[in-house]
């Protein structure tokens, strides 16, 4: 029996899981959604048995699928979400919900942290352009101040990738392309940075022990396998950051490529083979999920947008979904299609969740702007589409005046599934846009990542360039360029004149 590789996707919302064979194939797969806690305005948290059900949850349903397959198991790869922060015990248990990635409560704690080190000095050591309130290093000051008891109780801050190794193999370790954005850890020496560890009051022993990504861990104990119905010879990998998983992937590993990823948020990655610094201090830069290279990488809201707008405008389409067995953004599409470019005028700011690179504002806000009588739901709909579109050639026009050339995107994600948007963008951007036949990018990353580790394949090239089979390729259409041109100019326009107003009504 061919071996095969158990994939886990940490994602934001849910937790997907994927069985993957040697030639990038998937056996099985098996997804459990989780509801975010979002009492306060700015707090977003996530119990750990939360996780760690939907995992359990997820494995049970997948190893049904699979049967007597899942003797053929040989490894586990992990793809994750990143800044998801737990605060662990002695024994390794939560003294709080672990505070996720999006949450933006430390506000004045990053506004401490910039005022003591400065934005250039953080730019130049982690390669974040600058502090933001949903860094760990700015979450772990909030913790304690503001919740004292749990900061001195802490024995490990980990992230969520750190903290399912734990679950699995009882090694507390983590990778560098998950703590770059920590802004505690040093992009250039690859060390915990000491003068930020002192300032947070905490020490390089209440921290995992650093690996890179892609690397073997030990094997799941014998007591975890037998609770989840694996075998006890499974060996567990670091994995990546989801971002970085996702491009090696698609084959996103060499540069001139860009990926984009439109899931819960828009991420972007850039592949690059040595440190590149943005001389605008726009793009961040992160360790990549190859050892020994980088990307430039970012994320701002993305799919949630469209969700947002699907749950709370779509309830025709959602019931005209059960009924015909589509998907209710296949129905949004077909209406989306009778839509001239550029929304007739409508321009969109999808910042649900504050804006990041290269237009950072935590405190930016969704916006329409420019409806009239003649626009119906369909322009809404493709108004928020095209704005994703434009925070893509934001980035791509960053990422070109740091000095890369980037000769064509990658698209994976929920929003790569659209064939309508995929043209969209690839008009928007100018550039040719590829998707690829396995549906799950970033498990396969895991997987290719896990799988070389243990000897499945001889390198990660060539593991890309026999999984990441290209599905389809959207070359941009030169007839509506003006259309978007005028929309992207627009955008920009709105994006700056809002500056202020977004300051103003940070609390309302």
């Amino acid at each position: 029996m061919d071996p095969l590789i158990l994939s886990v996707d940490l994602g934001t919302t849910s937790i997907k899981l994927a069985i993957i064979d040697k030639h990038g194939r998937i056996v099985a797969t098996a997804t459990r959604e989780y509801v975010l806690k979002t009492e306060q305005a700015s707090y977003v948290e996530c119990s750990e048995e939360t996780y760690w059900n939907a995992f359990t949850g997820g494995l049970a349903e997948l190893l049904e699928t699979i049967g007597k397959q899942k003797e053929a198991i040989r490894v586990l790869g992990i793809s994750a979400q990143g800044e998801t922060l737990f605060f662990l015990d002695e024994k390794g248990k939560s003294l709080r919900d672990a505070i996720v990635w999006m949450d933006n409560r430390a506000e004045n704690e990053s506004a401490e942290l910039r005022e003591k080190f400065t934005d250039e000095v953080c730019y130049k050591t982690t390669g974040q352009v600058q502090f933001d309130p949903c860094w760990p290093a700015a979450k772990v000051l909030w913790v304690k101040k503001n919740q004292p008891d749990i900061f001195k109780k802490t024995k490990t801050f980990a992230l969520i990738e750190d903290w399912f190794i734990y679950r699995l193999t009882g090694q507390m370790v983590t990778e560098g392309s998950l703590i770059t954005s920590t802004v505690y850890w040093n992009l250039i020496t690859k060390k915990w940075w000491p003068e930020m560890l002192a300032y947070l009051g905490i020490t390089e022993q209440q921290l995992p022990r650093i690996m890179e990504p892609g690397e073997k861990v030990a094997v799941i104990t014998r007591e975890v396998a037998a609770s989840l119905g694996l075998n006890n010879d499974i060996m567990v990998c670091t994995g990546a950051l989801d971002q970085a998983a996702g491009a090696i992937g698609v084959g996103n590993i060499c540069e001139g490529r860009f990926s984009e990823n439109i899931g819960a948020a828009l991420a972007i990655c850039a592949p690059v083979s040595k440190p590149l610094f943005d001389p605008n201090r726009r793009m961040p830069l992160h360790y990549f999920g190859i050892p020994d290279m980088y990307m430039l990488h970012t994320f701002t809201t993305g799919g949630m947008a469209i969700k947002w707008f699907r749950d709370s405008f779509c309830d025709l389409e959602i019931s005209v979904a059960a009924l015909s067995g589509k998907s209710a953004y296949s129905i949004m599409d077909e209406e989306v299609a009778l839509v001239p470019p550029g929304s007739d005028g409508l321009v969109a700011l999808p910042h649900l969740s504050g804006s990041m690179a290269p237009d950072v504002n935590a405190r930016a806000k969704g916006v329409f702007y420019g409806f009239t009588m003649k626009h119906g739901k369909p322009h809404f709909i493709r108004a928020i589409m095209e704005s994703i579109g434009y925070i893509i050639r934001r980035n791509i026009e960053a990422l070109e005046n740091a000095g890369l050339r980037v000769s064509e995107l990658r698209s994976l994600g929920g929003g790569s599934k659209s064939p309508l948007w995929n043209q969209i963008k690839a008009d928007i951007i100018g550039k040719p846009l590829v998707t690829i036949k396995c549906s799950e990018a970033a498990c396969l990353g895991a997987a290719i990542l896990a799988g070389t580790a243990i000897g499945m394949f001889d390198s990660i090239e060539k593991a890309c360039a026999s999984m990441a089979e290209e599905k389809a390729r959207f070359m941009p259409d030169a007839n509506n360029r003006s259309a978007y041109d005028t929309g992207y100019e627009d955008y920009k326009q709105l994006f700056s004149d809002l500056n202020g107003m977004f300051e103003k009504t940070y609390r309302q």
